[in-house]
């Protein structure tokens, strides 16, 4: 008799899926949904402890951090007293710097001492490299002996290298010992960081002889000795390697960890592509920042008192308040003939401005060139020939509209040839100093994104005003 089969599996309801806990808290774009974090401060308006702490558990680190960003500070103190058992050191590394001195100050110092040393070195090194020097000795003195020894290394390094970036915690093994030991050491020690993604092959004396990626290392047979599945052709990073080197060695091998080596070539760390990304992203922003003369770091954030962000952006608006003057004296020299013809009055900024947003176009492209290393010596000329002809184009283009306009607007043929002349020869100039200005600063060793932007809008201020009015005082008046 024919077996009938196991019974057939009734069909669920069709209902929406359930969410985790945390699921719930996010929106489509997995940002914090509004409705939760109204929640959220509605328990902590009427201290409701056990509602916060539900709503609050099952919350990513990351987004924990964003949520507590969001709340003003007297509620912020409030959510870090409740979860203050239970907190999350990885919460720290991930929130602005003026909303981390006020959790930090909430938890105090002998809860920092415990709860700095549940990070990765990387992230402890990050967070204590951002304490004043008086309150970091404070923090470290209630430390345990090894902690602040690691941390103490990592601060020895230059905020900006690599030293500074990279983690202690690593897996190394001898060159001799096969898959099969490999395994077993990482299933039996405890000291296996809690995410990697290789193990390094060492010598005797502790230098790197290669790198075995895991998915090697699982897909081996046991009796293969790691050397033989190594890659022998790993890049290896110094201590003092600038973070921006890091950052392009990574994206240039696609790498997603790579050894750091001492000055004798000892293995004493490694950096992972996590920590890389977040270069990449605070570079980005920084040169963005600076191109607008705002100075990256605390100056930026959202979160400084209204004091101090004014403070933080005089120094950039008097420079460019020297320029505007500067630019004032070329309109003063032709006085008489704006006085003669109320046209040029009119005319002038639109000249001078469509200078500077080209050039501010030219300016962003080169500089974002620079810091990805497309712009070199040996392509430099080519790019700065085809800066002026897209230049020329755009100016010529822009003549005639602007030109066609001017006659229309004033019935003055003559008017409307000379702002076309000078579009033409201001957008000229503007993509030839747009790529000019971040070279030559770069030249002399400053940053081309911190001084860049003021340089080009001046020039092009000048060179719009000087050539309309100029060319206007010569043919028409």
């Amino acid at each position: 008799m024919a077996s009938a089969g196991p019974p057939p599996i009734p069909k669920a309801p069709l209902t929406q899926p359930l969410r985790r806990p945390q699921e719930r808290a996010l929106d489509e774009s997995f940002d914090l949904d509004s409705g939760f974090v109204e929640s959220v401060i509605s328990a902590l308006l009427v201290q409701d402890t056990e509602q916060i702490q539900s709503l609050v558990v099952d919350l990513h680190h990351a987004d924990m951090a964003d949520l507590i960003e969001r709340l003003d500070r007297d509620s912020r103190r409030q959510l870090v007293d409740v979860v203050s058992t239970d907190f999350n050191a990885n919460i720290l590394p991930e929130l602005a710097t003026d909303v981390r001195d006020e959790v930090m100050d909430a938890l105090g110092f002998d809860h920092l001492s415990v709860t700095l040393g549940e990070l990765d070195s990387d992230d402890a090194v990050y967070v204590a490299g951002k304490l004043a020097p008086d309150e970091r000795v404070k923090l470290l003195e209630r430390m345990p002996l090894t902690t602040r020894m690691l941390i103490e290394q990592g601060l020895a390094y230059s905020e900006d290298s690599a030293g500074r970036l990279m983690q202690r915690e690593l897996v190394a093994v001898p060159s001799y010992w096969t898959v099969g030991e490999t395994i077993d050491y990482l299933r039996s020690t405890k000291n296996v960081p809690d995410k990697f993604y290789a193990v390094f092959v060492v010598d005797p004396r502790h230098r790197p002889q290669g790198m075995v990626e895991l998915h090697r290392v699982l897909t081996s047979k046991r009796p293969v000795r790691m050397k033989d599945i190594a890659d022998k052709g790993h890049e290896t990073i110094r201590t003092d390697m600038d973070r921006e080197e890091v950052a392009f060695l990574f994206r240039q091998r696609d790498l997603t960890s790579a050894p750091v080596i001492d000055k004798s070539g000892r293995l004493i760390g490694q950096i992972t592509i996590d920590d890389v990304v977040d270069v990449i992203d605070e570079e980005a922003g920084e040169d963005y920042l600076k191109l607008a003369g705002v100075r990256a770091g605390e100056d930026s954030s959202l979160y400084r008192t209204i004091m101090a962000t004014a403070q933080s952006r005089f120094l950039w608006l008097f420079l460019n308040l020297g320029t505007a003057f500067v630019a004032s004296y070329v309109i003063g020299v032709f006085e008489d003939s704006i006085v003669k013809l109320s046209a040029l009055a009119i005319l002038m900024p639109i000249c001078a401005s469509m200078g500077g947003n080209a050039g501010t176009q030219t300016l962003a492209t080169i500089v974002r060139s620079m810091a990805t290393r497309e712009l070199n010596a040996s392509n430099a000329i080519h790019v700065a020939w085809k800066e002026l002809f897209v230049g020329l184009i755009n100016g010529f283009l822009f003549a005639a509209i602007t030109g066609t306009l001017a006659y229309l607007w004033f019935g003055d043929g003559p008017l409307g040839m000379v702002i076309g002349v000078a579009m033409i020869i201001n957008l000229a100039v503007a993509g030839v100093v747009g790529m000019a200005v971040p070279l030559a600063l770069e030249r002399i060793g400053a940053d081309p994104a911190d001084s860049a932007t003021v340089f080009v809008t001046t020039v092009t201020d000048i060179i719009g005003f000087f050539t309309f009015l100029g060319m206007a005082t010569w043919i028409l008046l």
